[in-house]
């Protein structure tokens, strides 16, 4: 049904102005604290409006630069506006004309809790990770790789930020996300859903080929710079570590996540 967008330039008001609502609310929701008070966000381009689409996200508005037409069978309002206003409201270095304001699907604990019960049933736990290319990328393998859900401890960069949307291309649409207050309620919801917790470090014997990694797994991938916290080190049920050679003592996170959660499919 979204394969491509159609497009019609009929009945489309145009923003003019800075002090239109819908920009203002764009220019907001920039910043993370807007995201969070209005329970909304934005994602910018063709691709990522279909993915939306086709996954059932929530449009509230869809705007277009000046010259550019939504496609017609869009579910909800659609204007137009002066092609500098755009751009001033554009993330991206080659914009495609077209951004969306989402409403944000807010899951509550007992249905994040049920979700990921289903599938293989393995989760992967984002310990205060800060780089948008890092986690998008993360969500995307998640997806990519079967699991069931993706959590956050307090500290890890927002989820909805316009880099990390777009560096998950769709992947936040599809795989259950939930935002921990802190490590002791995190490793609460994975010990409730019966998952083995694992944490990767350099004091241990054990490498992650030598466990099944197939099913039920909590998979904790720390911060870029500190790794993981002592707090939940001390609650996993295992420490496993990624073997290397020569004078390398760490890999990117976003490529330890990826070795890790593919040996669930490998397997």
């Amino acid at each position: 049904m979204f394969d491509r967008l159609f497009f019609s330039q009929d009945n489309m008001n145009k923003i003019i102005s800075k002090e239109n609502q819908i920009y203002k609310l764009c220019s907001k929701l920039t910043a993370r604290k807007y995201r969070d008070a209005c329970g909304k966000y934005l994602i910018e381009g063709d691709r990522l409006i279909i993915e939306a689409l086709k996954t059932g996200q929530k449009l509230d508005t869809v705007i277009v630069a000046e010259g550019k037409t939504p496609p017609v069978d869009l579910p909800c309002r659609a204007v137009s506006m002066e092609e500098k206003l755009f751009e001033k409201l554009s993330q991206t270095q080659a914009s495609q004309g077209i951004l969306a304001i989402v409403e944000k699907k807010v899951m509550e604990e007992e249905d994040f809790l049920r979700r990921i019960q289903t599938k293989s049933g393995n989760v992967v736990l984002l310990d205060r990770l800060q780089d948008p290319g890092n986690i998008g990328t993360i969500l995307r393998t998640a997806d990519a790789a079967g699991y069931s859900g993706l959590m956050t401890i307090k500290g890890t960069a927002d989820l909805y930020a316009p880099k990390i949307v777009r560096a998950a291309a769709g992947s936040l649409f599809r795989i259950p996300v939930f935002a921990a207050d802190c490590a002791e309620q995190a490793v609460s919801i994975l010990k409730a859903a019966g998952k083995t917790i694992l944490a990767t470090g350099f004091d241990t014997k054990l490498c992650y080929y030598d466990i099944d990694m197939r099913q039920n797994i909590g998979l904790i991938i720390g911060n870029e710079g500190n790794g993981i916290s002592a707090e939940l080190m001390d609650m996993a049920h295992q420490v496993i570590r990624i073997p290397m050679d020569g004078n390398i003592d760490s890999l990117n996170a976003a490529v330890a996540a990826g070795i890790l959660m593919y040996e669930s499919v490998r397997k």
